[in-house]
This record gives C-alpha cells, structure tokens and sequence, in this order.
C-alpha cells in the first residue's frame, strides 16, 4: 500500500489546506525514526500507543507508520477509539492476526471500557460485543467487568482475549492485591468455560521518568507478586507488559515481553529534566504553524488583547497569528508562548483568545516592518529538521512557558487544525518547491476518519519531574 504522490504546493507563504488558516505538519519519517529507535533500546517487542488521536498527531497515519517500522501492536485508552482503529486498519487493508501479532498483522489492546451489567452486555447492540466482533484485546481489572466480558463473550459466541491490569502502586487502574485471588479465581473459572482466554498480565508504572527513586523497582516487585498468585490460579498468559516510554528508557528490568512506546514515539522526552528528547536521539513529529493574517504599528504605551495586560514598552510591530485556545493553545501561554517569524524568536504578548494571538515583532523605529501579512508564525516544531527555521520553538519550551508538560501541548491541539501528514527523504525540506516529499492522503486530513487519509509508508522496510505518567 504506497503512499499518495499527489503534489502539493509549496512556497515560502505556504497554501494551506482548503480554507484553514493554520495546519499542524506532521513528519512521518520523524515518527519512523523515534519507532526504530525505541524498538533498539527496548530489544523486545513493542506496542504504538495511538490513544487522544495519536496524542494529537492524527491516528492513522501515525498507526501506519508505527506499523512499517515494526510495532506489532496498537495502543489506545478508550473503547471508541478501538473501534474506530479497527475500522481503519481494515479499510486500509491490514490483517488481522491469525497468530502472533506483526507489524503487518497488529493486535489492538484498550482498556477503558464502557460500565454495564451482563445484561446491557449481552444485547445484539452492545459496544463489548462489538469490541469482540472487532478482534480487540480488552483489559480485564474487577469482578463485574469479567462478568459484563463473559456475557458479550456467550452471546458473541466467541473467545474474548484478556490482559488482566493489576495495581502496582499507581493507585489508579487495575485490581488491588487483596482482591487478586478471587479475580484470578474467576478468570480460570471463565477460561474453563471457554469464554475468555487471559492472554495478558499488567500494570503502570508511576515514576518511571525519576530513575532513582526506587518506586519502579518496587511496581516490579509488586508485578512479581501478582504474577505468582495469577499462576497459583491456574492462569498462563503470554503477554507480560508494564514499562511505557519511561520504563523502556530507564528501567531495563522492568521491559519485560513488551513495551508499550507512547510519548517517546511522537520525539519529546517523557521528563526532560531526565534527558531531552536529543539527547534521547529522539525527533520531534508535530510542526504547528500559521501565516500571519496581519501586521500593524503600535505607539509606545497602547495596551494589548483583553484585559491590557500587556503594553508596548516602545512603538512596536505587532502581528496577528489565527490560533488560540479554541484550537487547544494554553491561555497560560498569555505573553509567554514563544513563536518563530523569519529566523527570529519572539513571543505572544497580552492573552491568548479564542482565536488568535498577537506577537511582537519588534520595534518600530522608523524602518520596515520584519514581517508582512503571509509569513509563516511556526509555534513548535523541530529546529533541527532539515530547511527548517533554528529559532523554532519546541512543543517543550511551550510546556515550560506554560508550566505543563509535553504532553498537553501537543494532545490538546484541536480538530479544526489540519494535521497534515508528510513523508520526505532525510535531508529534505518538506516545503522546499524542490522537495520530491508528498503529503500522504488527503492534504486536510484529521484524525482517523477514512483509510485515504491513513496511508502512511506501509511499502517500507519493516523492520524537571512531571505529575503526569501516561504511555512514556
């Protein structure tokens, strides 16, 4: 399944997709790169974990290209965004897998599932049932979610396959220690009857971004105390998965039979503070950017965007960048934000609306403006890229401005900006006009909606602390 070849224009005033005013590019062969390189460090099979839209990035061509670089499995947190993966991998043409999993016959793990009783399970209608119907493999944490699980199961007539989540010590998802024996107990009681089969046993880790603190040794112990009393139950799963990004970064114990690369895969670093993503030899995916849609002179003193927090210190060059809070930019960003405008690092000044931010270009001391209405505002992206501007701002110097993490940044990017896939040889600038680099499906593409706007390289070789701890 080649990528689409269809050309699109390209300039420094970039068009963009129909009648957007911002698109966010998305480098697949930076996604490939952090793919090969995770999988290298990991040594063990791994999974792409494609949860929030491919952590904003766009599902399916992000779950193509994992794919082609070897990811044998697909990770994503809801039940609906299971299924609609399911709907794009078959569109796409993607086996399902008769046996083990590979990167040309993935399995798909979720594990937030929908609340309802073995009744609600049961009907012809469900969503469970569906899921099963789908081939997806469900993670399995309480008594009454193995109950709705082996109703769907009877009247799917069919096998559902289980990862059974315990709790490690992140206090979150997953069955307790003291609740463990009885579960296991009724999963073997389950997989005698042949309506489950738990492939599966797994967990969370933590703090796996603080590599001393010991809180990851002791999940793994408490791993190794849950392993005992499942095969004390009579359970064999095959699967044995704990470390995210984090974990297979800086926790070689805890890598287990599978790693599951999530933050690592879209090029930032799960803490920084730890080692940055180049550091890491990570490269970062995303490129958000929008032409400026005007520039104007202000006098010393005159007040900025609502509330006038900020005032210009002298006469100032002033533009206006078309995205704001309601394309997901933090309004913690008010005046901090840093964004890139023809080789020159400038901020947003006063706060961020809903729409559109302004930045200081500069002063205005009686010569040209540094910018006109066209040029390209870059928010975030990777300044290390091939063509690409070196004052641009990362996705993690927002994070810091915003006093977040990485991972906000990007996962909150709204539908109305077009992620716009790209697939390039190393060395070249996507929006060179010389560049033989393609868009891949549908130039305005979003998130997961059709098998055309998926294609990604499927004909290639396969082969500071944080608070938040999601698939690192």
């Amino acid at each position: 399944m080649p990528p689409s070849t269809a050309p699109e224009a390209s300039a420094a005033r970039p068009s963009l997709p129909g009648a957007a005013t911002s698109r966010a590019v998305i480098d697949l062969e930076a996604v490939a790169h952090n793919g090969r390189r995770l999988a290298q460090v990991a040594g063990v099979p791994w999974m792409a974990v494609v949860k929030a839209d491919a952590y904003g990035h766009g599902l399916g061509p992000i779950a193509l290209t994992a794919l082609s670089v070897g990811a044998s499995w697909l990770g994503v947190a809801q039940l609906a965004e299971a299924l609609a993966l399911r709907a794009l991998l078959d569109e796409a043409d993607v086996d399902r897998p008769a046996g083990e999993p590979s990167g040309q016959a993935p399995r798909i793990l979720t594990w937030l599932l929908p609340v309802m009783d073995p009744a609600r399970a049961a009907a012809e209608d469900s969503p469970l049932r569906a899921a099963l119907a789908a081939d997806l493999d469900l993670s399995v944490s309480t008594l009454p979610q193995l109950e709705a699980l082996s109703a769907a199961a009877r009247a799917q007539a069919t096998t559902a396959r289980l990862h059974l989540k315990v709790d490690t010590g992140m206090s979150r998802g997953g069955a307790m220690a003291e609740d463990l024996p009885a579960l296991a107990a009724a999963l073997r009681q389950a997989e005698d009857e042949g309506v489950v089969d738990v492939v599966g046993l797994w967990s969370h880790l933590s703090r796996a971004d603080e590599p001393t603190s010991g809180s990851t040794e002791q999940h793994l112990e408490r791993y190794r105390q849950a392993e005992q009393i499942v095969q004390e139950a009579g359970l064999s799963p095959s699967i044995h998965h704990l470390a995210a990004t984090g974990g297979l970064l800086w926790h070689p114990g805890a890598r287990l039979d599978l790693v599951r690369a999530g933050i690592g895969l879209y090029g930032l670093s799960p803490d920084p503070s730890v080692a940055t993503a180049d550091e890491l030899g990570l490269r970062p995916v995303m490129r958000l950017e929008a032409p400026l849609t005007q520039v104007k002179r202000v006098p010393a003193g005159q007040a900025v965007s609502y509330g006038g927090t900020w005032t210009a210190p002298t006469d100032r060059w002033l533009g206006l960048v078309p995205l704001g809070y309601a394309d997901g930019l933090p309004r913690a960003a008010s005046s901090a934000g840093p964004v890139a405008v023809n080789g020159v690092r400038t901020s947003v000044v006063g706060r961020v609306c809903m729409d559109q931010v302004v930045i200081d270009l500069g002063p205005a001391d009686g010569g040209a403006a540094p910018a006109a209405a066209g040029d390209l505002a870059v928010l975030w992206g990777d300044p290390a890229a091939a063509g690409a501007d070196p004052a641009t701002p990362t996705a993690q110097d927002w994070a810091e401005a915003c006093s977040t993490i990485g991972y906000e940044i990007v996962t909150r990017l709204g539908a109305r900006v077009p992620r716009v896939p790209r697939v390039r040889p190393d060395g070249q600038d996507p929006d060179s006009p010389d560049s033989p680099e393609s868009p891949v499906g549908a130039v305005g593409a979003t998130h997961a909606g059709s098998a055309q706007s998926a294609q990604g390289p499927r004909s290639a070789t396969v082969a500071g602390r944080t608070e938040h701890q999601e698939e690192r």
